[in-house]
Formats: structure tokens, C-alpha cells, sequence
């Protein structure tokens, strides 16, 4: 019926109305909910572009498959696992619909630029990584904090595979600092599940594969609804 009467209006010669501020508001932040922040930016480099053509062409035969990131989680997903997992005495929606993923809430070019490709014949995920200059430590160089959130990040991806799973262990090995704005490649690996144990090994190494800057393990536990986070 709007639809209908917005033609009518056009048809006359009047302007298109516009849609409240509120709404305008609403559909913007919407846009940003619903952006893929795992494709080509501005900010990303030569390398990170040249390494994310190249596997979006072992995209093309169903081997590999890159994985989208989004700033907030689909309302669906969000909903689902309150539902399965979360003490109801712990829900507080209103304040969870402004949550942002952690590497997900910097500006473009500043924080966390990467992006995720997955094997399920492998059980392997890439992940190609260019740090921004807020995730500076030692000056020059990434933060040590940052190097393990990627980590976690990427090795939790891969865990993912087997079901929904939370970080139980991580232990990282920092072997050659990472100069910030450079790109680097994390290869995650499942190495073995024993029933609810998911064990996930990660390497952080240099793009030509010269120069091994972290290794760590991981374990994830996954999760059983019957026992809700409390």
C-alpha cells in the first residue's frame, strides 16, 4: 500500500517523502549490522588484496570457501543460542542488541583487517591479517594481546566445525614480533576431538613463509545445552 501511494505521489510530481530521522537511523545502522567485513577495503594493502584473490580462485571449485564477518551476529543466531545456552536470569537484550564483535568494532584500517578461508576436506582455516596502528605494543609493533585475539579468533573458527564451542586453553609461543600494518598468515588446524575436547593447533607466519612469528594450541570445550552459561 506505501509502495502504491509513494508511486502515485511521484506520478503527481510531488518530492518522495522521506522517512523519519529515527528510521533513517535505523536503516543506516542496519546497513553497517549487515556489512561483510571480510572483503577488500580502502585500508588493506597490496599483499592482503593480492592474497585474497588468490583464494577466492580456489574459491571457485568448492574446495575452499571464504567466511564472512559481520560487526554483530544475525538476530537469528544471536536469538538461538540464548535459547540453547545462556541462563535466562543472565538475558538482558536490550543492552546485547549494541554489542559489537570485538575485532570487528575498529575503524576501518585501525584494528583487525582479515580475512578467513576454510577447508572442511582439510579441517583447516587460512586466515591473511594486516594489524592496525591501534593494536600497537612495543612501538613499531603489534600488541601481543592483539597477535593472541586473532589467534583465538581464527583457531575458534576452525572449532567451530565440530559444534559451538568456547576457549578452554591457549597457549602461544611469541617467536619474532609483527611490524603493524604488515600482513601476516595464520594456519589453523583441528588435530583431534575427543568428545567434548576440540584440539586446534595455529601458526602465525610471515606471507612468503620464511619467517615463523607465533605458534600456539589451542583447546575449546563444546558446549552442552543441558548446562547453561552461568
Amino acid at each position: 500500500m506505501l509502495r502504491s501511494c509513494a508511486i502515485r505521489l511521484r506520478a503527481l510530481g510531488s518530492p518522495p517523502a522521506r522517512p523519519p530521522e529515527a528510521a533513517r537511523r535505523l536503516f543506516s545502522s542496519e546497513k553497517a549490522i549487515h556489512k561483510d567485513y571480510a572483503l577488500p577495503n580502502p585500508s588493506w594493502s597490496k599483499d592482503l588484496r593480492l592474497l585474497f584473490d588468490q583464494f577466492m580462485r580456489k574459491c571457485e571449485d568448492g574446495s575452499w570457501k571464504r567466511l564472512p564477518s559481520y560487526k554483530q551476529n544475525p538476530s537469528q543466531v544471536f536469538r538461538e543460542f540464548q535459547t540453547r545456552f545462556v541462563d535466562p536470569s543472565l538475558k538482558k537484550e536490550e543492552q546485547m542488541s549494541k554489542a559489537q564483535q570485538f575485532t570487528r568494532s575498529f575503524e576501518e584500517g585501525l584494528g583487525f583487517e582479515y580475512v578467513m578461508f576454510y577447508s572442511n576436506a582439510e579441517k583447516r582455516i587460512v586466515c591473511f591479517f594486516q594489524g592496525g596502528l591501534h593494536l600497537q605494543g612495543v612501538p613499531g609493533f603489534l600488541h601481543g594481546g592483539a597477535i593472541a585475539t586473532i589467534i583465538d579468533v581464527t583457531a575458534g573458527m576452525c572449532a567451530i566445525a565440530e559444534g559451538i564451542v568456547m576457549t578452554a586453553n591457549l597457549n602461544i609461543n611469541y617467536k619474532k614480533p609483527i611490524p603493524l600494518c604488515s600482513v601476516v598468515v595464520l594456519n589453523s588446524q583441528l588435530d583431534k576431538v575427543e568428545g567434548r575436547k576440540v584440539f586446534i593447533s595455529c601458526t602465525v607466519q610471515s606471507i612468503d613463509e620464511k619467517t615463523v612469528h607465533t605458534e600456539a594450541t589451542a583447546l575449546f570445550i563444546k558446549l552442552d545445552p543441558d548446562k547453561r552459561l552461568t
